[in-house]
């Protein structure tokens, strides 16, 4: 499974609920009408992501996740958030949107059950250094209801490792992580 994620925060002057109604209904465009290879989405309030950049870097930004099953199905997603159907529900969010990231992330181990994580840990490696293995990198183990993703595919700055939980995993503690790993806890507000 892949997620294409993406990150962005309103534009300076936008109101945020309206900003968020407008990001509720293209999720909900997709959910009404999904292409094929879909597998669902959701869109989640974040704050302290150092990689979305903005105006206004105070203000919370948005993480949206699009499941797929594959790499065609995501060019089928791309085709269709643009297309009939969909455009106007992507063009009224992008017109309220400022700057924003991507990514292309692959479940490595776990569930996608994104929806019942509301705790994100972003990992990113020491450069130049030996990666651990995903043992190392797990501590202890995972939760069952836990879900790890790797960066398949960076569209702008983004770590290499997400973890997701309903707790604060052991293993990605800053103390627990090789030398030279940061790490970044983030709660996650569902939207959609």
């Amino acid at each position: 499974m892949l997620a294409y994620l993406s990150w962005h925060r309103p534009a300076p002057g936008v109101d945020r609920a309206s900003y968020e109604q407008a990001l509720e209904r293209f999720h909900h465009s997709l959910a009404h009408s999904p292409p094929s290879g879909f597998s669902g989405s959701l869109a989640f309030r974040v704050a302290g992501l150092p990689w979305l950049e903005g105006d206004d870097e105070q203000a919370p930004g948005y993480e949206d996740w699009y499941l797929v099953e594959g790499w065609s199905a995501l060019g089928v997603l791309e085709e269709a958030a643009v297309g009939r159907g969909h455009v106007s529900r992507h063009e009224a969010v992008a017109a309220l949107a400022a700057g924003g990231a991507g990514g292309v992330y692959r479940l490595e181990e776990g569930e996608a059950r994104l929806e019942r994580a509301h705790i994100s840990v972003w990992v990113s490696p020491a450069r130049g250094r030996e990666k651990p293995a995903m043992a190392d990198l797990l501590g202890d183990g995972m939760d069952p209801q836990a879900g790890l993703w790797r960066r398949s595919l960076g569209l702008g700055p983004a770590p290499e490792y997400c973890l997701l939980a309903p707790e604060p995993p052991a293993g990605v503690r800053l103390t627990r992580l090789p030398d030279g790993w940061h790490s970044l806890r983030a709660e996650r507000e569902a939207l959609w």
